[in-house]
């Protein structure tokens, strides 16, 4: 157990120094950029095949196990699944409530990660996490030595983390429920936590903390000279997008808002626009929303069975 706390730590370590953002080596180019993934790696021809619907509304690794199920086996389910998704209870699925299902279903990931470190920080059980417990668990050895030889100021990254925390605890109690700390481990997933990202990257860039992003921090964070006076064309590149897209106003800096246009750029929405594809497929009557009716009737649109992976099986060996 001692053993798995500290490789906790050492990760938890790593996420409060890179917010998550991969540590890269001087040539190559260090990405802060969040961008939404697509849905599916699929090709979206529902002339050929639902499988990016399948993907999209079910996650990849979900979306495979229907194709073992028998369409009966493959409909029941589905009609559990639109109980989850008819969030309010009023018999409806509205394009909203879809869009929000395909976006959960696509961070399974995320949660995932949340749920097999939770009984780490949980310590009594109590199916919550309090700030005190999460300190305790990731810095408490730490703080016990003044002078660690890591080389690693925890006393201040565990101020960086509270200031997180407090951010990702709504109602201000320093208690966590599971969503809250999703948010407080993935900051970047939530909209309400965006501004901490942009803070928590502005302080790591902004060396002579002046409470902007210049040129020469903006490369710097990217790319180390390492001696070498040839900078490799990707930089220049770079020098070339900050004076052109970034630095927008064009005062020879970031600040805060240009920063979050570049971090947290407003991607296309491609959970809207597949909510709006599988309502315009399956609502019958009109009306702009689905009944549970409506979705089961075209549950080959939504999830796959042994029938559609069979029949596609036969499209895959007729074009062979």
């Amino acid at each position: 157990t001692d053993l798995i706390i500290m490789d906790l730590r050492q990760f938890l370590m790593c996420l409060s120094l890179c917010t998550a953002f991969a540590l890269s080596k001087p040539t190559e180019k260090k990405d802060r950029v969040h961008h939404e993934p697509q849905l599916s790696d699929k090709v979206h021809n529902d002339a050929q095949s639902f499988d990016y619907d399948h993907d999209a509304f079910l996650g990849a690794e979900e979306a495979k196990t229907f194709d073992q199920l028998t369409p009966e086996e493959s409909k029941e389910r589905l009609g559990m699944i639109v109980d989850k998704i008819d969030v309010d209870k009023d018999g409806f699925v509205t394009e909203g409530e879809l869009k929000s299902w395909i976006k959960h279903a696509q961070k399974k990931y995320i949660y995932d990660n949340v749920e097999n470190q939770w009984h780490e920080f949980d310590m009594n059980q109590d199916g919550l996490i309090s700030w005190d417990e999460y300190r305790n668990v990731t810095y408490g050895t730490y703080l016990d030595d003044p002078d660690p030889d890591d080389g690693f100021n925890y006393k201040q990254m565990m101020v960086r983390d509270e200031r997180r925390f407090k951010m990702a605890d709504k109602d201000g109690d320093l208690i966590a429920t599971k969503e809250e700390f999703t948010a407080f481990l993935h900051p970047e997933e939530y909209d309400y936590m965006k501004d901490i990202v942009v803070q928590e990257t502005m302080e790591d860039i902004d060396k002579n903390a002046d409470g902007f992003i210049d040129l020469e921090e903006y490369i710097g964070d990217m790319y180390s000279h390492d001696g070498n006076a040839d900078e490799p064309e990707w930089v220049k590149t770079e020098r070339e997008q900050f004076v052109e897209f970034r630095d927008k106003n064009r005062d020879g800096k970031m600040d805060k808002e240009e920063t979050k246009d570049w971090i947290l750029p407003s991607d296309y929405d491609h959970a809207e626009a597949e909510a709006r594809h599988l309502v315009y497929e399956s609502d019958q009557d009109k009306d702009g929303k689905l009944t549970k009716e409506e979705i089961v009737d075209k549950y080959d649109l939504f999830v796959g069975s042994q029938a559609t992976d069979f029949g596609e099986a036969l499209v895959r060996h007729d074009e062979f």
